[in-house]
């Protein structure tokens, strides 16, 4: 995982489309541009809207758009950008692991691109009161939906096993266990409501590495929390699966990550879809395995230039793959057999 600053764990949508004083330019967006290749009246599922910055970049270039985000608060400040696009951008409110539902409804049984730019909002992290971030106090609450339990809940209810379980494999720390068991001490005390107690607590615990100094200690943790409140590997996964199910034969699936564990995910979704024989040594024999459902654009992962990320330390971590649609028939997945771990179950979270 390359964990960075809490703004270079972020994702690349940028600030709010419309309103707002800075707006960012999306994170690899011409390559992301680049590998969806749009022509005029294609039809594209930005399953990640946010700011809406793909979004706008396809309208510029004649594509019809559908664009999804799970947060409220992203829909309502993409009107604008719906007003100004002669109907050429739809925004559903829901979440982008039932992006082929969303798009079967809109009368599309087939679509031309889906782009997912996995990384939380910028226009989430930057806002106090939304609980995401380890720098500025708010609420420790982290629903990207804002609904269902909360970081606070799991923090203050969860099993001290699971919460090990939770921050070892989804924040990938080392010292997942010491934290933990901090957590449950602290909270027999007093509950966590404010993400500065959170933040001050683990930094105690860890304290600073000095040759990481812009490393935060409570980097691994908050990434944890964020990524189980808000299934967010389950969710990908299932995005990957209906992004199979509802490309055309020659359609692009691009997908922009920000740490190892989705870009892991993702990885190992394409190189399945792209395989077509397994075995092979002289101890296996080969075996044959369905068609493949993807022909990969890129062998490597596409990084950001020196100079984005330069600009744009937010994007520092980014990775992007992408794969072409066969006209081979998809297949089932199992989400697990391509890294999305098994959890505790917690109000309908984990699984």
């Amino acid at each position: 995982m390359s964990a960075g600053t809490e703004s270079g764990a972020a994702g690349g949508q940028g600030s709010p489309v419309e309103g707002g004083s800075e707006r960012h330019i999306p994170v690899l967006l011409q390559p992301v541009l680049e590998h969806l290749a749009v022509q005029p009246r294609e039809v594209v599922i930005d399953g990640t809207f946010g700011a809406g910055g793909y979004s706008r970049a396809l309208l510029a270039q004649g594509a019809r758009v559908i664009g999804i985000d799970r947060d409220p608060d992203a829909i309502a400040g993409g009107q604008p950008l719906v007003q100004a696009s002669d109907g050429n951008l739809t925004l559903v409110p829901g979440q982008f692991a039932d992006l082929e539902t969303h798009a079967r409804a809109l009368g599309h049984e087939g679509v031309d691109g889906v782009v997912l730019d996995l990384g939380v909002s910028s226009m989430q992290l930057d806002q106090a009161e939304r609980g995401f971030s380890f720098l500025r106090d708010g609420p420790l609450d982290m629903r990207m939906e804002q609904a269902g339990p909360s970081a606070a809940d799991v923090v203050n209810e969860l099993p001290v096993k699971d919460l090990i379980r939770i921050i070892g494999l989804l924040g990938e720390e080392k010292r997942a266990t010491s934290v933990a068991h901090a957590i449950e001490k602290a909270r027999l005390e007093k509950p966590f409501t404010r993400t500065a107690e959170l933040s001050a607590l683990i930094e105690k615990v860890l304290g600073r590495n000095p040759k990481k100094a812009q490393i935060h200690p409570a980097t691994r943790t908050f990434q944890a929390l964020r990524i189980y409140v808000n299934g967010e590997l389950h969710q990908a996964a299932r995005a990957l699966q209906a992004a199979e199910n509802i490309l055309k034969p020659g359609g692009r699936l691009v997908i922009v990550s920000f740490h190892s564990l989705e870009d892991r995910l993702v990885k190992k979704f394409l190189a399945d879809r792209s395989r077509t024989r397994g075995g092979g040594s002289r101890h296996m024999p080969e075996e044959d395995v369905p068609p493949a459902t993807f022909d990969l654009l890129s062998r490597k992962a596409v990084d950001p230039t020196p100079e984005e990320a330069e600009a744009n330390p937010r994007a520092r971590s980014a990775k992007l793959r992408a794969g072409r649609r066969t006209d081979a028939a998809a297949r089932d997945l199992d989400i697990h057999s391509i890294g999305v771990p098994r959890l505790a179950a917690f109000h309908g979270l984990g699984g």
